[in-house]
């Protein structure tokens, strides 16, 4: 977390593991998700981009659809 305040990232603490804490951190055109563990070894995972915007609740809801059984 000091690097990520260091090199002036924004970041968010995620809980959502009993056994790690995740930092998720915006940068352009990527998202990173880095996952810090009680034993000290670290995991992280990226997501790459266009960043291009899509706007209509109806294809909003076509998307999330697209995701479950419904």
């Amino acid at each position: 977390m000091r690097l990520l305040d260091e090199l002036r990232l924004h970041f968010f603490i995620e809980r959502t593991r009993p056994d790690s804490i995740r930092l998720s951190v915006t940068l352009v055109g990527e998202r990173l998700e880095i996952e810090v563990f009680e034993d000290d070894h670290i995991e992280f995972s990226r997501f790459r981009g266009d960043e291009s915007v899509e706007s209509g609740y109806e294809e909003l809801l076509r998307l999330l659809r697209s995701q479950t059984d419904e």
